[in-house]
């Protein structure tokens, strides 16, 4: 399921203080000069068990000729257009100004659930002063400081009313099988390769590929939903605005997967861009693939791809216990076994374990190594049990969770992996009081 909010609003409103208190982390750029965010920012937030996507835009100015204003304007229509749900922000200090009246009129057309957010409210005159805001029309409104996080409670609370609840699999779906990575790394060619047919545009032009497609593959006793994303660009690259409209539906593509095969350019080799790639399906839950393509293209010695195989893992550390695949989409080399290797990275990822087998695994693993003590305080684990997620996630239950190091946390999942094949599948622990 796949839930995105974007926030929306005229320059300097506090649209990214807001996206970091929102996301829990300093990602977008903070100034008191008019319109810094000129690019989006994209994190994941939670609030009440639900999950979303949130997009921090750029200022909406209207009618502006200014270059920078006008990619903006164009940037928050399309953001508008792809979002589930919007945050339109304004400021108390300033009141209603035209560009608010001018959002405004677009918002109320858009049928999209909107929040009207009133920034910089945090003091009892501000709070008689936001009641201006009524006037623009929209029911649900939130009175928040973004800076010092008065409200923002409230907010997610509204926001969080619109946000269906997860369904849970029962097992009977197609598993879908997300390819993703930078563009022009040979997704579409990939694509191509496995249905026998140019399904795809294929140039080598970079980003050709401007939305998701589904093709239902079902052959040689295969049977799953096959999806080609748009290649994702940094940040800072994303400046045209079909790219930004492709990125959007490249996220919500990686929330509908099961298994992402993520595709690096076997020349290039793995880049920041990939890790970070690889750290959105890892937060996600997805199963993961690592295909090396081009692999044609390399000249090969003895040891290459063994070397080149030991460089990608130390880039993807810790969580490296992933297949890896070097492949040709072009020649079809290899490009059916990176299929079969996800989809068996599919049935790992719903694997059940027993209770009995987890608390038998967890008393061998500390007979070999148990918690240290931290403060003079011993750690007693006394039992684990798999949690009825859609992913791998497991709870461990013992009277002291708080000092539970990351070492720790590691050296049993590292356990888990060995002990019951995870390959290719990210494992959530959680530590909690007995």
């Amino acid at each position: 399921m796949s839930f995105t909010v974007a926030i929306v609003g005229r320059p300097n409103v506090g649209k990214s203080t807001l996206f970091n208190r929102m996301v829990g982390a300093r990602d977008a750029i903070v100034d008191d000069i008019s319109g810094v965010t000129r690019d989006r920012q994209y994190g994941e937030s939670h609030w009440n068990g639900k999950h979303f996507n949130l997009i921090d835009t750029g200022g909406f100015v209207q009618h502006s000729d200014e270059l920078f204003e006008k990619a903006i304007r164009s940037q928050v229509l399309i953001a508008i257009e792809e979002a589930s749900a919007i945050i339109f922000m304004v400021d108390v200090t300033t009141g209603i100004t035209d560009l608010d009246d001018q959002m405004a009129k677009l918002l109320r057309r858009s049928n999209k659930p909107v929040i009207l957010a009133v920034n910089k409210v945090d003091n009892n005159r501000r709070l008689l002063e936001a009641n201006e805001f009524y006037s623009l029309g929209f029911k649900e409104l939130a009175f928040v400081s973004s800076v010092s996080g008065g409200g923002t409670g409230e907010l997610l609370d509204a926001l969080a009313l619109h946000i269906p609840e997860e369904e849970e699999s029962d097992g009977t779906e197609l598993p879908k099988i997300t390819i993703v990575g930078q563009p022009n790394v040979g997704k579409s060619s990939l694509l191509n390769a496995l249905v026998g047919e140019e399904r795809n545009i294929v140039t080598d032009i970079a980003g050709t590929t401007r939305d998701s497609i589904h093709t239902h593959y079902q052959l040689y006793g295969l049977d799953f939903l096959l999806v080609d994303t748009a290649g994702i660009r940094k940040k800072s690259a994303t400046m045209e605005n079909l790219e930004f409209y492709s990125v959007i539906r490249a996220f919500k593509a990686i929330d509908e997967a099961d298994v992402c095969i993520m595709m690096i350019d076997a020349q290039t080799g793995i880049e920041g861009q990939d890790t970070a790639i690889f750290g959105l399906c890892q937060r996600k839950n997805k199963g993961i693939v690592v295909c090396v393509n081009k692999w044609d293209l390399v000249e090969k010695e003895t040891n290459t791809a063994r070397d080149i195989e030991a460089k990608i893992r130390k880039k993807l550390a810790p969580f490296n216990d992933v297949p890896i695949i070097f492949i040709s989409a072009l020649e079809k080399t290899r490009v059916f076994k990176a299929i079969e290797e996800a989809l068996e990275v599919f049935k790992r990822r719903q694997k059940k374990i027993t209770t009995s087998k987890l608390n038998e695994f967890l008393e061998e693993a500390m007979a070999v190594h148990s918690p240290p003590s931290t403060k003079g305080k011993f750690i007693k684990i006394k039992y684990v049990t798999q949690l009825p997620t859609y992913y791998p996630s497991f709870a461990f239950f013992c009277n002291l969770p708080q000092y539970i190091k990351g070492e720790y946390k590691n050296y049993l999942e590292n356990r888990l992996r060995d002990e019951f094949d995870f390959t290719g599948v990210p494992l959530t622990l959680y530590f909690r009081k007995k």
